[in-house]
């Protein structure tokens, strides 16, 4: 049988910061827990916000935390021409189609419903409005997304963490950009043809894309892969004291910064394991020495709260 795969995939659009690592640990405890591979997939596609050397950061941050793995970098900038056999497969069975909505208008159609969070679900106006990218062009005058076309039904999913799932994928999410205007790949139908290519078994992430996962799903099936959808697990957020997904607001939590200020990778691995529902001393020496005590039923069911304390404790010298 296939040994089960899961990947580390962080964007370098910005530098790691706690609330990645605390994932990205968690993640690579149930790889080397249970035997799994772990494969490292830096995930560049979205270009304007792109930091210059910020991918050789965040390799040299997980392995000053102590974090390996046993293949790649593998970088999506690489495999550009993959994802637009995608998307010409999905045009051609008219799973997919041309829109030259822009996100203003999308938010200011009166038929617009919202979803549950709030957020935009778009109406369809350019479905079955247009026969290809190049007519869409032609005729709406600017350069089109490809969106996914969904239809009425429901997907429903077992999470590892989060327990069973359903959507009303037309109502709650709507058809979804899968290219955007520039031809780059949206970040949903990347991720699927990587994961299938690359037979990825388990995908562990934070809990901000739990609704990403039926749309996933979706394009598996209509790209014949259906038979290769993982097994999802996510996890809750680190969150600043506001409640917020921990942010630049909330200070500056990257790895690299406390490198530089003397923090040691051992101290801040045991705020981390906390973080994972490890209680440990107020260091733990390196990764390999938190697998056999990790249980995902101890990981915490609410978001985790970076406090102020968090931070006095990890600046502080340990005796």
């Amino acid at each position: 049988m296939m040994r089960p795969l899961t990947r580390l995939a962080p964007s370098p659009t910005g530098a790691l910061h706690l609330g990645n690592a605390r994932t990205f640990l968690a993640n690579w405890l149930l790889a080397r827990q249970n035997g799994w591979k772990m494969l490292l997939r830096i995930e560049d596609l979205d270009g304007p916000r792109i930091k210059r050397a910020a991918d050789q950061q965040l390799v040299e941050d997980l392995r000053w935390l102590g974090l390996d793995w046993d293949e790649g970098p593998i970088y999506q900038s690489n495999r550009l021409e993959i994802y637009q056999a995608a998307v010409q497969q999905l045009l051609k069975d008219g799973m997919a189609y041309p829109c030259v909505c822009s996100r203003k208008e999308v938010e200011l159609a009166a038929s617009a419903p919202h979803s549950v969070d709030g957020a935009t679900v778009y109406p369809g106006t350019c479905r079955d409005k247009y026969d290809s990218p190049e007519s869409a062009l032609r005729l709406g005058g600017r350069a089109p997304a490809i969106r996914f076309h969904v239809r009425d039904q429901s997907i429903q999913f077992t999470d590892r963490f989060c327990g069973t799932h359903r959507f009303d994928v037309q109502r709650q999410l709507g058809d979804f950009v899968i290219t955007k205007a520039d031809r780059t790949p949206a970040y949903q139908l990347a991720v699927v043809v990587d994961d299938a290519e690359m037979n990825v078994t388990d995908v562990i992430r934070g809990d901000d894309l739990l609704d990403s996962t039926p749309r996933q799903i979706l394009l598996y099936r209509a790209l014949g892969l259906g038979a290769s959808v993982p097994t999802y697990c996510h996890l809750p957020l680190v969150v600043g004291m506001d409640g917020r997904r921990l942010a630049k607001r909330h200070g500056d939590t990257r790895l690299s910064a406390y490198r530089e200020r003397g923090v040691r990778p051992e101290r801040l691995l045991a705020l981390l394991a906390r973080w994972c529902g490890i209680e440990c001393a107020d260091q733990a020496s390196r990764p390999t020495d938190l697998v056999a005590r990790f249980r995902l039923e101890d990981v915490p069911g609410n978001p985790i709260i970076f406090r102020p304390e968090d931070e006095a404790w990890l600046m502080a010298v340990p005796q």
